[in-house]
């Protein structure tokens, strides 16, 4: 019996090894003011992942951290793992913060290593479909993806296509709007007075279009860091042009549950899962 289980450690010990493989997203970052040597690994950009030789799809995980810090385990690592489970290969993406000291211009940081994330898959892997799912302003950061995919910001020579075929924003910060933004995220982004222009491209309400893919939401109703109204807003924008969308709500829940809402036994991924499924 000791064999067996030694055996069996083994094999998830050699599973999660090649499961968590991490690799650079670029030979040399752009918009950086610096190497990545001398960025620090912590300020490099990276991809974890989570293959499965079987998969047909694949998703981008984007972790949540209001762009001061990246929540990589329970909105990243294990996010990863449960898509894993069925039958999905993963893509954790570790991205660059906004900051002014390691970016030329700090606003586009984040959304460029979102769109070479994409890119990267889909330059090394034949999947039929690549969605992303993002958490909080991870979630921002996966609805920019999924509305400024033409707005190419990194190098794109071989026009490979940066549009997520769905989209997953779990309790997302949506709006630049002081009366339901994220406070945090927002200065973290845009700073303490952004233009007009930013306040608008970065509001995700209103560049939704009939190109944005098919949404699911998550959001519970009594988050405080993150008001429902941004998922709210972002689904009324979706019906407005006749995109395929679902949200789910919580009555509790707060902000940051991750996977396991611990004040509802239903499980929003089972949910997502199963919609999904069903999207053609």
């Amino acid at each position: 019996m000791k064999f067996i289980y030694s055996i069996l450690f083994v094999v998830l010990l050699n599973y999660y090894s090649l499961a968590q493989e991490k690799v650079a997203l670029y030979s040399e970052i752009p918009n950086a003011t610096k190497s990545a040597e001398d960025l620090g690994e912590e300020n490099v950009p990276v991809l974890y992942k989570y293959e499965l030789p079987s998969a047909k799809q694949a998703i981008l995980v984007i972790p949540g951290g209001g762009y001061s810090h990246v929540a990589i385990n329970h909105e990243g690592h294990e996010i990863a793992e449960a898509f894993n489970e069925q039958g999905y290969s993963a893509f954790v993406l570790y991205y660059r913060l906004p900051k002014d000291e390691h970016m030329k211009v700090r606003k586009i940081g984040p959304l460029q290593d979102a769109q070479r994330g994409i890119q990267y898959i889909r330059e090394h892997y034949d999947f039929d479909r690549v969605g992303v799912i993002g958490f909080s302003a991870g979630g921002h950061l996966a609805a920019s993806l999924s509305n400024h995919f033409d707005d190419v910001k990194i190098d794109n020579k071989n026009a490979i296509n940066l549009a997520p075929d769905f989209s997953v924003l779990i309790y997302p910060v949506i709006s630049m709007d002081d009366e339901v933004t994220h406070k945090g995220s927002k200065k973290n982004l845009i700073g303490e007075e952004p233009n007009t222009d930013d306040l608008v491209y970065f509001s995700l309400e209103k560049q939704v279009s009939a190109k944005t893919p098919p949404t699911f939401l998550v959001h519970a109703e009594d988050d405080k860091g993150v008001l429902i109204a941004n998922a709210l807003r972002y689904k009324e924008a979706l019906d407005k042009v006749g995109v395929v969308n679902d949200i789910f709500i919580y009555p509790t829940g707060g902000h940051g549950f991750g996977l396991n809402n611990k004040t509802d036994a239903r499980k929003w991924s089972d949910y997502m899962f199963t919609w999904l499924e069903n999207l053609n």
